[in-house]
């Protein structure tokens, strides 16, 4: 388990972060997808994040199923010195420069930017859930990081990749091309 000054601070070594991003709404007159790209590069921006690969995009159904329209969902795989809550903090305010309003749970959103895992960091707490508490039952998650880190193992199940993707097969979701 983690100590907690560790949680809120800079560390040492760089862990690797695995950072889900997702959006079903347009943002500044552009598409959901683009938007999507273009946070990429303001990942890069961040102090102390290094973004090593990007997954391809996905297409995918809202869950649960609602009458909004479909999300666009990737998923980038960086290294990062920062902390968990300080690398909360950066992607909440990239979330906001990018037209996020929080309102009621699961509504449709023009960004979602969430940390699916950092490092092998199990915490829970009223301000951040690690690993991601439901990353392990969405299609939307798991392909995406598929492409960018195929052997990843569940921190907290010590379930493989492999062993999680049937569980989401039935799910609607598929490729987009470039």
């Amino acid at each position: 388990m983690a100590n907690i000054s560790d949680l809120t601070k800079t560390t040492r070594d760089p862990e690797v972060v695995l950072i889900a991003i997702g959006a079903n709404l347009p943002y500044a007159g552009q598409e959901a997808r683009e938007t999507c790209r273009q946070v990429i590069s303001a990942l890069k921006d961040v102090a102390g994040l290094w973004v090593e690969a990007v997954s391809a995009w996905y297409e995918s159904a809202p869950v649960p199923p609602s009458g909004q329209p479909p999300y666009i969902n990737g998923v980038v795989r960086g290294r990062t010195a920062l902390g968990p809550y300080a690398l909360l903090d950066a992607l909440q305010e990239i979330e906001t420069r990018f037209g996020r309003q929080r309102s009621i749970p699961n509504a449709a959103r023009t960004l979602d930017l969430d940390i699916i895992t950092l490092g092998n960091i199990c915490q829970n707490d009223s301000q951040l859930i690690l690993p991601h508490p439901r990353a392990h039952e969405r299609a939307f998650v798991l392909l995406p990081l598929r492409d960018v880190a195929p052997d990843w193992v569940h921190p907290a199940t010590g379930q493989t990749l492999a062993e999680l993707l049937p569980g989401v097969a039935g799910q609607e979701i598929r490729q987009m091309q470039e």
